[in-house]
């Protein structure tokens, strides 16, 4: 089979992290196939331009993208709604978020790292690269998911994998991790990653702040996933995580307290002498 644009082909981008859960690294992000003898779902459906590969992702997998049961998305931001109103539309696929992200997945809101922020650090290599990217990826010319819908457990339990939503607002307001409690595998969206393109770290961590809605409460709402019992942790950029999940939270922490700027010591204003203790006319110093 020919490869796929970016030098990308199926065979050495999709991998079973975990029984019938397929994790597919796209050009700048992942997206995951979850599938079951009732059929399968989508979790994410990376940058606008992905559309080519992640149906060569689906059909590598023998599945007819057609048959998707639910795109199921972590949080609206573009380079992971890139293909959701494209199933939507051709397809009549259910897009299917949590409430507190619909207005974002539909178009409604927008809660995404703004381009002056960008600009003003596009002098670094790392962030020009990306930017480019972004911009060949068509970020700037995305569709929303227009008819998306808010899912809930019960509905949730129905689909390929019985997965299980966390809500993580931070990221975004209405960001969330998808639990697949047979596989025994974790998708956790941006709410932390395994890798970027800008960073030359690799292994748990957090986005640059600039990507976060509220990137104190990002840090913060991860508590959440303690005592979810897994080793396969499927983050939306970088690699797959084979790790226990709690020990990777206690990593970000460290990460995040490790990558923060030291405050400068304060100095420590002189004492004034008070005048009895001036030096008197033939008075000894030791």
């Amino acid at each position: 089979m020919p490869h796929s644009p970016h030098g990308w082909s199926p065979a050495g981008s999709v991998s079973e992290q975990a029984p019938g859960v397929y994790f597919v690294e796209g050009p700048a992000s992942n997206w995951i196939v979850a599938r079951d003898q009732t059929g399968f779902i989508l979790i994410d459906s990376g940058y606008p331009a992905d559309r080519p590969l992640v149906l060569e992702s689906i059909r590598h997998l023998g599945l007819n993208p057609a048959g998707a049961r639910a795109v199921l998305i972590t949080h609206g931001h573009v380079d992971h709604t890139g293909s959701a109103a494209f199933f939507s539309t051709s397809y009549g696929t259910p897009i299917l978020c949590a409430p507190e992200e619909l207005a974002h997945v539909q178009g409604k809101e927008k809660h995404q790292v703004r381009f002056s922020q960008v600009v003003v650090r596009a002098w670094r290599p790392r962030v020009f690269r990306w930017m480019v990217h972004v911009i060949q990826a068509g970020a700037l010319t995305a569709k929303p998911a227009a008819q998306a819908r808010a899912w809930d457990p019960g509905k949730l339990q129905t689909l390929p994998g019985s997965p299980e939503a966390i809500l993580l607002p931070g990221h975004t307001p209405g960001s969330a991790a998808i639990f697949l409690p047979r596989a025994g595998a974790i998708a956790v969206g941006d709410s932390f990653v395994g890798g970027h393109p800008l960073s030359r770290a690799v292994g748990p961590q957090m986005l640059h702040p600039m990507y976060h809605a509220d990137p104190t409460a990002a840090l913060a709402v991860l508590h959440r996933l303690y005592g979810v019992g897994t080793t396969v942790i499927l983050p939306g950029h970088g690699p797959a995580l084979h790790m226990p999940l709690a020990e990777a939270l206690t990593m970000l922490n460290s990460w995040k307290l490790a990558s923060a700027p030291q405050p400068h010591p304060q100095r420590v204003p002189r004492r004034r002498r008070r005048p009895s203790a001036l030096k008197r006319p033939g008075q000894g110093t030791l």
